[in-house]
Parts: C-alpha cells; sequence; structure tokens
C-alpha cells in the first residue's frame, strides 16, 4: 500500500534493525501470537466475527511466580529479530489500466485464495485479483472511469466506493443501486470523479459484508487532486488499511511480523493514510515523533492538528504528515495493547517507522 520508493527491502530492513540494536526497536513480537490459525468456513455458516476470538476475551495474565524471565525476553527478541518477516503474497500495489478514449478502464476479479498472514499461517480469504487488500485504484479529480467486476466466489457480490459522490446508480447497493452480481457473472460501474473529491477513499464489498469484507474484500481508491497545491506537500506516502476479523489484527493484510516497514530518510515529509475496514476502533500511536492530521474522511482541515495517537473508527480515513526529523526505528502501533502485544512479544497491528 505505499509509494513503491518508500519500502524498504525485507532483507536491507533485517540488516538495519541489526545494526542499529534490537533496543532500537523497544516492541517484540512471537510467531503465532495473537488470534491467528482461524479454520476458515463455508458461506453462511454461523459466527459472523471470525477471528474477535482473543479480542473479546478477557486478558489472561501471568502471574509472577509464573514467568520464565529468559524465555520470555527471548521470543521479544526473535520477533523483532523477524521483523519484517517474508510471507506469500503482497496486497495493495497500483493496479494498471487501459484507455478507452477519455476513460480509464480497470479490472478487479473476486477470488478465493490462501493467503499467508504470518510466517507458515493461511487462511482462505476473499480477494480483489488475488491479494487482500486488493489493488490500490489511483485517478485524478475530472477522471472518467470504468472499472469491470468478474465474481469468481461462491456467493454473490458487490463493490461500495466508499468516500466517493458518484451516481447514486453506482454506489454499489444490491437491490438498492443494482442487482447483486451473482458467481460468475460480471458487472460494470461507471463513473466521473468530481471535481472536490479528492483525497483517501476505499472501495469494499457492501453484499454479506460483516463476512465478506471480513475475509478481505476492501481496498484503497486514492484521488489525487487536479491542482497539487490543493494538498499538503509531501515526499513520500504510505496506505495503512487496519482490519480486525478473519485475519487477526492486520495492518495490510499481515501481522507482525509480517508487516512491512515504513521507511523514509532523514528530512523526509511522509504522508500516511490511515482507513480502517474493520469492526473496532483503532487508536494507532507513533512513538517519538508527531503527527500532523492535515485530512478526515478526505475533507482538507482547514486548522490541522497534532498529535502521536489518532483514533481511526471503522470507516473513517485520516490523513496524517509526519516530519521525519529524528533517524532511528520507530515502533508504530495500534494502542489498545491486546491487539498489539501479549507476553510472548508484539504481534498483530504493529510496525515501525524507520528513519534512515
Amino acid at each position: 500500500m505505499t509509494n513503491k520508493n518508500s519500502l524498504i527491502s525485507r532483507r536491507s530492513a533485517a540488516g538495519l534493525l541489526g545494526l542499529m540494536g534490537v533496543s532500537a526497536v523497544g516492541a517484540a513480537v512471537a510467531t503465532g501470537a495473537g488470534p491467528n490459525g482461524q479454520t476458515a468456513r463455508a458461506a453462511g455458516v454461523s459466527n459472523p466475527m471470525p477471528g474477535h476470538d482473543m479480542m473479546l476475551q478477557p486478558v489472561q495474565y501471568i502471574q509472577a511466580e509464573e514467568v520464565d524471565v529468559e524465555a520470555m525476553d527471548a521470543m521479544h527478541e526473535a520477533g523483532v529479530k523477524a521483523f519484517p518477516a517474508q510471507t506469500r503474497g503482497l496486497g495493495g500495489q497500483p493496479l494498471d489500466f487501459e484507455m478507452d478514449g477519455d476513460v480509464k478502464v480497470f479490472t478487479l476479479t473476486t477470488d478465493v485464495v490462501e493467503w499467508e498472514f504470518m510466517p507458515g499461517k493461511t487462511v482462505e480469504a476473499w480477494t480483489y485479483n488475488g491479494v487482500t487488500p486488493g489493488p490500490e485504484i489511483r485517478v485524478t479529480e475530472g477522471d472518467k472511469v470504468r472499472v469491470h467486476v468478474t465474481n469468481n466466489l461462491p456467493e454473490s457480490t458487490a463493490i461500495h466506493w466508499h468516500g466517493l459522490m458518484i451516481p447514486n446508480s453506482q454506489d454499489g447497493v444490491p437491490y438498492l443501486t443494482q442487482p447483486p452480481i451473482k458467481p460468475g457473472e460480471t458487472y460494470t460501474y461507471e463513473f466521473q470523479i468530481r471535481e472536490g473529491n479528492a483525497g483517501s477513499h476505499m472501495y469494499h464489498s457492501h453484499h454479506n459484508a460483516l463476512d465478506q469484507v471480513n475475509r478481505g474484500l476492501l481496498g484503497a481508491f486514492i484521488v489525487d487532486p487536479k491542482d497539487p497545491s490543493a494538498y499538503p506537500a509531501y515526499d513520500k506516502e504510505h496506505i495503512l488499511i487496519l482490519n480486525d476479523t478473519l485475519l487477526g489484527f492486520t495492518i495490510n493484510g499481515k501481522e507482525f511480523p509480517a508487516t512491512d516497514a515504513i521507511v523514509a530518510a532523514k528530512g523526509d515529509r511522509l504522508l500516511v493514510r490511515f482507513m480502517n475496514e474493520g469492526l473496532v476502533q483503532h487508536p494507532m500511536h507513533l512513538h517519538g515523533l508527531p503527527m500532523r492530521i492535515v485530512a478526515i474522511d478526505r475533507w482538507p482541515l482547514p486548522q490541522p492538528y497534532m498529535c502521536d495517537t489518532i483514533d481511526v473508527a471503522p470507516g473513517n480515513r485520516y490523513d496524517a504528515i509526519i516530519e521525519c526529523t529524528e533517524p532511528g526505528v520507530w515502533a508504530f502501533h495500534c494502542h489498545i495493547l491486546s491487539h498489539a502485544e501479549s507476553p510472548q512479544g508484539m504481534f498483530g497491528m504493529v510496525t515501525a517507522l524507520v528513519i534512515q
């Protein structure tokens, strides 16, 4: 979900962490901690909130006399050394388009895949073009857009363009604005991006959405302003899509230590786009540096404000500018700690900002 130039390679990230020392991160993980390893279920079976077993249960504390200090510290250290761990599949990459006259034409398929969200741990995910999050769709104000959607799922689906101001007929809600897209069918959406609708948007299923979005049918839809000066200047950007169900507590479809590091050079101005596709709020906290919130739900703020923790509710999008002034490896995580840390170390909704 990132400008390709802003991602550090997994190999070089691991090397950088080694050079800076484990203590630089101050956060760790045990592979397998967290709400992982759920068995994928067939559509229509009960348990509408897969993956929430840990989140809905009381936190289990370890009594002091039961703690093996060396073992606990070793698990924390092992998690840090594994970050960013390699897994199969990478969601959120830019989606190519073709031109049909003056129309940008995108193609999406909905597919069932085995998705590796932690090293060695997979679930049956429902995806756009074989990945979750789905590919990033990026256009500019005024563009004419056509999206062909082919449904390869075992049930009907539809796509809602969350935050876009488009004709009602294209809004993507079955039986309100369109028929459902049945298995094997292809449906076409077509609309023009209105002036004043630039910013951070999302696309996701709006048919059996509790199940389908939880399984992975979600993605980012970015509208760039026609006039770049209408938006605060930045050097790099990174999109963080938060979800909290079938795959556990994920950032861009992965759990720590398989999340990507966010990498910037000292002096860079970094744009982070937060998007919550989950069922609960996630207060995202950056260690060591403030964030300047410049837009909410794509609306530019007349008076941006500073914070180090931004509480992202389901459906919300926040745009934050970070001035990368302090070199180091800075922890970046959900501050509901049961979404991010256990006695075995960090897991779930955790990444790091690496300033070189």
